[in-house]
């Protein structure tokens, strides 16, 4: 994707919806000291253009039983076509994966995995080592969240 250009604006409507994407576009745009007409089309034209690419909801991950967040550094030995096939299927397939990324340097992969606590880490282990051969794997289990956002730097 190619990088879009954004005004002061644009930019402030991304922050605001950001922080919060339930509110009306007439509080938005009085928040924004503009019209309601600018704002609605520059939404639109940011939802066109890919810059916002969906509205959601976050669920707090405690408060439906998900109480641990585990890391897992993957490598492999496997650099084939068929195999990358097999783990980007797995790694789709299986929500307890919310993160996946693959990396330069020594670690191939890294997942980040949201589970009720070991056990159920275990259990989702087992479920992926069967589906797709994995040469080495660290799993850390994250102590405690210092920062959680899902808000990008627009300035």
């Amino acid at each position: 994707m190619t990088t879009v250009e954004l005004d002061a604006l644009d930019r402030k409507i991304l922050r605001e919806l950001q922080r919060d994407a339930t509110r009306s576009i007439d509080n938005l745009a009085a928040k924004l000291a503009t019209s309601r007409t600018p704002v609605w089309s520059r939404i639109q034209k940011m939802r066109k253009a890919g810059v916002i690419e969906r509205q959601v909801a976050l669920v707090n991950p405690a408060a439906v039983g998900l109480n641990e967040t585990f890391y897992v550094a993957v490598r492999t030995d496997q650099h084939e076509p068929d195999w990358l096939e097999r783990f980007s299927a797995a790694v789709q397939d299986m929500p307890e994966i919310l993160e996946a990324h693959r990396l330069a340097g020594d670690i191939d992969y890294l997942l980040r995995v949201q589970v009720r606590d070991p056990a159920d880490f275990d259990r989702f282990y087992k479920a992926l080592i069967a589906r797709v051969k994995l040469h080495n794997v660290n799993s850390m289990l994250s102590m405690e969240c210092l920062k959680r956002t899902t808000e990008l730097s627009v300035e």
